[in-house]
């Protein structure tokens, strides 16, 4: 859920906590990072990328890098922030959304459902690297759902 900064997205490290699973380190804006375990779906795509990408035997590769065409090989160097929105912005209009998706995007999904699911907004608050439930709660979108029952409301 934390956002993403210019070099952001190719600095973000894994490490393996024997007892704790898999968790990501965010390199944030301001020089921040943020330590947060991986969600067990999470921690299965990591998997497959990081093994279809040949990451596995490079723990300390950076996760997010650029791709030669040449080669058809990762290059080792940071993923700029600007190629990682153009990807996204190529892949959701690949799909048929042709709304404008992005970091804010995400945190704002990952946010709301996790308060849909139960979650706290104190503790949304906390993975969000967020220092107020203010700012936190800019993301939750559960409000903005029109349901079956209020569209049943309307008497004509």
């Amino acid at each position: 859920m934390a956002g993403w900064t210019p070099q952001g997205p190719a600095q973000r490290r894994l490490r393996r906590d024997q007892s704790r699973g898999l968790w990501v380190r965010l390199h944030e804006k301001g020089g921040k990072q943020h330590a947060m375990p991986c969600h067990h779906n999470l921690e299965a795509y990591l998997h497959e990328y990081i093994d279809g990408a040949g990451l596995a035997k490079e723990p300390k590769a950076l996760l997010f890098q650029t791709y030669s065409r040449a080669t058809g090989r990762l290059t080792s160097n940071p993923l700029p922030q600007a190629n990682a929105y153009a990807m996204i912005r190529r892949r959701t209009k690949a799909i048929g959304i042709m709304t404008r998706v992005g970091n804010h995007t995400f945190r704002a999904t990952g946010i709301t459902a996790y308060l849909k699911n139960g979650g706290t907004l104190e503790r949304a608050a906390q993975m969000a690297n967020h220092a107020s439930t203010r700012t936190t709660q800019l993301y939750d979108r559960r409000s903005e759902e029109v349901t079956l029952n209020e569209v049943e409301r309307v008497m004509i």
